[in-house]
C-alpha cells in the first residue's frame, strides 16, 4: 500500500505535466502539493497538515482568478509560502520547491517530475552551454575543451534542494547567465558547473577538474566571489573581486585614475583607491603659482564616477577612498558622508576610510599634538611605516616649527580621533584602518608599500603608480563541513586544496580591464581563500559566540584554513612555479604570518595579547616553501561574503548572526530570515508557539527577555548586538594571527556613548587587527526592547537627536532616533527628509566584494 506522501507525489506528477486545466485553482493546488511533498521527504510533513495545507490553498487561490496565467499562479503559491517564513522556517523551503518547479518550467520548456525531469535537466544542460557558445555567451572552450555529454552525467539535481528561496531567487535575479533578450540559460546545477568549467579551462584534465571544482561548489563547501560567478566561463571573464589603485598628484595622473576607475567598476571591481598622494587645499602648484584646491573636488568627481556604472548590469559601482590620518584635508575628508553642507563637497555615492598610523594613535594616548601636513612637502610619509615613518614624520615636524615648510597645521590628536569617531558614528564613516599592522604583517614588505585596504577592508596589497593591486576571493562555508557537532577537518583540508587551485586559475583565466591591473596580478599572483558561516558552525556545535571556547575556535580553525591554505599555495608552485616577486619575500625569508604578530609587537614595543601557539606541524609547510617557493603572493583575505552566504544559506563571513528573526531587503528584495536551529532547539522543547513567536517579533528577533525560553539557548542564540563588540574583535584578532591579509570586520556598536565608542576601536589597535569595516548600531524602538547582557553598554539606551553630542559622551534629552537613522551594509537608509543616505541595518548585506 502506497503512503501518503508517495500517492501525493503521484498525482502531482500526473498534474504537473499535463498542466492543461482551465481552472487556476487546480493548478496551484497541484503546485503546492508537491511542494508539501517535499518537506514529507525531509521529515516536516507536520507543518503542513490538512487543514493548513487547505488554508495556504484559500490563501493562494485568492489572488487569483479566472484566466490566471501560469507565471500568477507560481508567485500566487509562493506568496502565501513565503508570508509564513516567520512561523516556521520549512516555508522558505516549500517556496524554494515552487520556485525550483516555475523556473524549470521556463529553462527546460516544461515542468516535469521523476525520470524525465532528471533526463531532460541534463539535456538542457548540453544544449545550452552550446547555445551560449554560439552566441558569443560563452567562451568557445566551453565546448572545445570539455566533454558535454560526460559533465552532464555528473550534475546532480536532487542539489537543488539545498537552496533556501532568498539563495534561488537571488541566483536569479543576478547570477545565471541569460541572454539579450533576458532568457535564462541556466538550472541551478548547470551554473554551478559552468563556473567549475570556466575555472578549468585551461587545465591538463579539464573534464576531470570541472568535476572536482563542481563537487565542492554544489555541495556549497566552497564559493568564489560574485565577479567570478558572474563572469567565469564567458567571453569576457572578469573574475576578480577588488582593485586598489594609487593616484599620482598631478591632474593628468588624476584624469588616468578616474578612467581607470570607471573601467574596472564596469567589469564588477570593487575599488579601494588610495588619495593620499594628492596634495592638500591651500599647497602651492608650481606650475601656475596658484593654490591647489586640495583632494575634496576630486573626491567628488570620483564620487560622480562611482554613481554613473552600474557593473556589469548587476551591481551598481562602489568604491571607497583612503586618506591618511596626517594629510592636511583629513579634518574635511571626514565631512564627506555628512548630509548637511555644501553638496560639492560631499561623497554620497562613494565611501571613505581613514588610513591611521600608530604614531597617531600613540599620541592620542597620550594626550599629545599632531601635524597635519600636504603630501608635496612630506613624500617620504606616503611610502614609510613603522620606525622610519616615525623618524621621517618627526623630523619634518621639526622642519615645520622651524619654518621649513609651509603647509601644516598644529592640532590635538584627541580631538581630531574624536571627530573621526563623531563622523563615523553620524555616517558610518570614515571606516577605520591602521597602517601599520598591514605593512609591517606583509609577506610583500620587499615589493613596495600598502597605501590601503580594498573597498570592503579585507584586502592589503601593494599600489604603485605603475600596479593597480588586484585581488580574488573565495570562502570556505564552516557550516557544510561540520559532522556530528564537529569541523570534519579531513573533508575541509580537501575541499581548501581544490579552491587553492581555483583561485590560482582565477588569475590567469582573468579578462583585465587595465594593463596595470594585469602586470600586477601576473606579477604577484596574490589571492584570498576567506571563510564564512562561522557563527552557523558554532551553533551546529552548540558553542556561544561570546565565550572563551569561541576564541579558540576561532583561532584553531583559522589555524587549520592556514595551514592548508599556504601548504596548497607551496605544492602549487612544485607544480606551476613560484609567483615572480617571490624572491625576498618575507614567504622566501621563512616568515609565516604568525611569525609577523611578533615583528609587529617589537615595532611597537607592547604585547599584543593574542595566542600564537602552534598546534599543527608547521615544519611541513615551512620546507614545503623552502623546496617549492610559493605559488600566490598572498594566500587569504576574510571577505564580507554577504551575497555568497545568501546562496548558500549560511551566516555572513565570520559575523555573528544579525538577530534571530529579521527581514533582509536587498537588490534582490525584502525576505524573511529566521534562525533555523533556533526554531527546531524550542520544537524540541515544545516552545515553538504562537506566544513565543510574538514575543520574539516584539523583541526585534532577540530572546533574551523571554523567560520560557531556557538560558542555555538565550547564551547560544545572542544576536550581533548582543555580543560584546570588543570579544567580537578579540575572535578577529586571534584568527588575524594566521591570515597575511585582513579580515572584513563589522563593529556592532549598541549603545551612543561616545567614550565606549572608543573604547572598542582603540581595542582594535590595540589587539592588531589591521582593518575595520563598517559601524551599525541599533534604532532606539530595538534598544528599548533588548536587555542586553553588558553593563557598560545598557546604560545608554536612547540615541539621541543630536548625533554629535551622543558620540561625544552626551545623550539626546527626548530619547528619540536623530537624523543619523542607522549604519550598515546592505540596502539604503532614510535621512530626515526622506532622502537615500546610508545603508540600513535591517539589510546587514554587502554586496561589494562577495
Amino acid at each position: 500500500m502506497a503512503t501518503p506522501s508517495i500517492e501525493r507525489e503521484q498525482s502531482t506528477a500526473t498534474m504537473s505535466q499535463t498542466q492543461t486545466h482551465d481552472d487556476p485553482r487546480d493548478t496551484v493546488h497541484a503546485v503546492l502539493e508537491r511542494a508539501r511533498t517535499r518537506l514529507d521527504r525531509e521529515g516536516d510533513g507536520d507543518v503542513l497538515t490538512d487543514e493548513t495545507f487547505a488554508d495556504l490553498v484559500a490563501e493562494a487561490d485568492h489572488a487569483l482568478y479566472d484566466g490566471a496565467s501560469t507565471e500568477e499562479i507560481y508567485e500566487a503559491a509562493t506568496d502565501a509560502l513565503t508570508a509564513r517564513v516567520e512561523r516556521d522556517p520549512a516555508y522558505k523551503r516549500a517556496a524554494a520547491d515552487v520556485f525550483l518547479q516555475k523556473y524549470f518550467r521556463e529553462v527546460a520548456g516544461e515542468d516535469v517530475t521523476g525520470f524525465e525531469r532528471d533526463r531532460l535537466y541534463r539535456e538542457t544542460f548540453r544544449e545550452n552551454v552550446a547555445e551560449m557558445v554560439d552566441r558569443e555567451i560563452l567562451d568557445e572552450r566551453m565546448v572545445e575543451n570539455f566533454d558535454l555529454e560526460r559533465l552532464a552525467d555528473a550534475l546532480e539535481p536532487e542539489r537543488d534542494e539545498t537552496f533556501e528561496y532568498m539563495a534561488l531567487d537571488t541566483l536569479y535575479q543576478r547570477y545565471f547567465l541569460k541572454t539579450a533578450d533576458d532568457e535564462r540559460m541556466e538550472l541551478p546545477q548547470a551554473f554551478w558547473m559552468r563556473v567549475a568549467m570556466g575555472l578549468a579551462l585551461e587545465e591538463d584534465e579539464p573534464n576531470e577538474r570541472a568535476e572536482e571544482f563542481y563537487g565542492v561548489l554544489s555541495k556549497l563547501e566552497f564559493t568564489p566571489s560574485s565577479p567570478t560567478l558572474f563572469h567565469a566561463g564567458t567571453t569576457h571573464p572578469q573574475l576578480s573581486s577588488c582593485y586598489l589603485t594609487t593616484v599620482p598628484d598631478d591632474l593628468e595622473g588624476i584624469f588616468d585614475a578616474y578612467k581607470e576607475h570607471a573601467k574596472l567598476s564596469k567589469w564588477s571591481g570593487g575599488l579601494g583607491n588610495d588619495w593620499t598622494n594628492v596634495r592638500a587645499a591651500g599647497a602651492r602648484i608650481s606650475s601656475t603659482g596658484v593654490e591647489s584646491t586640495g583632494t575634496v573636488p576630486f573626491l567628488r568627481i570620483s564620487n560622480d564616477v562611482t554613481g554613473a556604472i552600474n557593473r556589469s548590469g548587476k551591481r551598481r559601482g562602489a568604491a571607497a577612498a583612503y586618506l591618511a590620518a596626517w594629510h592636511a584635508d583629513y579634518p574635511d575628508f571626514l565631512d564627506l558622508k555628512r548630509n548637511t553642507g555644501d553638496e560639492r563637497r560631499r561623497t554620497p555615492d562613494m565611501n571613505t576610510a581613514a588610513w591611521v598610523p600608530d604614531l597617531f594613535m600613540e599620541r592620542v594616548q597620550n594626550d599629545e599634538s599632531w601635524t597635519l601636513f600636504s603630501p608635496d612637502e612630506v613624500p617620504e610619509l606616503h611610502e614609510t611605516y613603522g620606525d622610519e615613518f616615525r623618524e621621517r614624520y618627526e623630523r619634518y615636524e621639526e622642519q615645520a616649527e622651524n619654518g621649513e615648510i609651509d603647509e601644516y597645521e598644529v592640532v590635538d590628536a584627541a580631538d581630531l580621533w574624536r571627530k573621526t569617531l563623531t563622523r563615523l558614528f553620524e555616517t558610518g564613516h570614515p571606516w577605520i584602518t591602521f597602517k601599520d599592522p598591514c605593512n609591517i604583517r606583509s609577506p610583500q614588505d620587499h615589493a613596495g608599500t600598502i597605501h590601503s585596504s580594498n573597498l570592503c577592508t579585507e584586502i592589503t596589497l601593494n599600489t604603485s603608480q605603475e600596479e593597480t593591486a588586484v585581488c580574488n576571493l573565495g570562502s570556505v562555508n564552516y557550516e557544510t563541513h561540520v559532522e556530528n557537532a564537529e569541523l570534519d577537518r579531513e573533508r575541509l583540508a580537501d575541499t581548501i586544496e581544490t579552491a587553492m587551485r581555483m583561485l590560482d586559475n582565477v588569475v590567469d583565466l582573468c579578462f583585465y580591464p587595465t594593463e596595470n591591473a594585469e602586470r600586477s596580478n601576473m606579477r604577484h599572483r596574490p589571492i584570498g581563500l576567506g571563510t564564512m558561516g562561522f557563527h552557523a558552525a558554532l551553533m551546529e556545535c552548540g558553542i556561544a559566540m561570546d565565550g572563551q571556547e569561541a576564541i579558540e575556535k576561532a583561532n584553531r580553525w583559522q589555524e587549520f584554513v592556514s595551514y592548508h591554505a599556504i601548504l596548497g599555495s607551496a605544492e602549487l608552485a612544485g607544480e606551476r612555479g613560484t609567483y615572480d616577486s617571490f624572491e625576498g619575500s618575507k614567504w622566501d625569508r621563512g616568515i609565516l604570518p604568525q611569525d609577523t604578530v611578533d615583528l609587529l609587537e617589537e615595532e611597537r614595543g607592547r604585547e599584543i595579547p593574542t595566542d600564537r601557539e602552534e598546534t599543527m606541524d608547521w615544519f611541513v609547510v615551512r620546507e614545503a616553501i623552502e623546496e617549492h617557493g610559493m605559488r600566490n603572493s598572498n594566500t587569504m583575505a576574510i571577505a564580507p561574503t554577504a551575497t555568497v552566504s545568501t546562496i548558500n544559506g549560511t551566516s555572513p563571513s565570520i559575523e555573528p548572526v544579525y538577530s534571530n528573526l529579521y527581514v533582509k531587503s536587498n537588490m534582490s528584495g525584502d525576505f524573511t530570515v529566521i534562525n533555523d536551529r533556533l526554531v527546531a532547539d524550542l520544537k524540541e522543547r515544545d516552545l515553538w508557539n504562537e506566544e513565543v513567536r510574538e514575543r520574539i517579533k516584539y523583541h526585534d528577533g532577540s530572546i533574551q527577555e523571554i523567560d520560557a525560553i531556557p538560558d542555555e539557548l538565550k547564551e547560544l542564540y545572542r544576536g550581533a548586538f548582543e555580543i560584546d563588540p570588543r570579544h567580537q574583535l578579540d575572535l578577529t584578532a586571534h584568527r588575524g594571527t594566521w591570515i597575511d591579509q585582513s579580515v572584513s570586520h563589522n563593529v556592532f556598536f549598541p549603545s551612543t556613548d561616545g567614550s565606549l565608542l572608543d573604547n572598542v576601536y582603540t581595542r582594535a589597535w590595540e589587539m592588531g587587527v589591521k582593518s575595520t569595516y563598517y559601524l551599525r548600531t541599533l534604532g532606539a524602538s530595538q534598544i528599548e526592547k533588548s536587555t542586553l547582557d553588558m553593563d557598560e553598554y545598557g546604560k545608554t539606551q536612547h540615541r539621541g537627536s543630536d548625533a554629535e553630542a551622543a558620540a561625544d559622551g552626551g545623550e539626546g534629552t527626548d530619547g528619540s532616533r536623530g537624523a543619523s537613522e542607522t549604519r550598515s551594509d546592505g540596502g539604503r537608509a532614510r535621512d530626515a527628509d526622506g532622502e537615500t543616505e546610508l545603508c540600513a541595518v535591517e539589510d546587514p548585506t554587502c554586496d561589494a566584494c562577495q
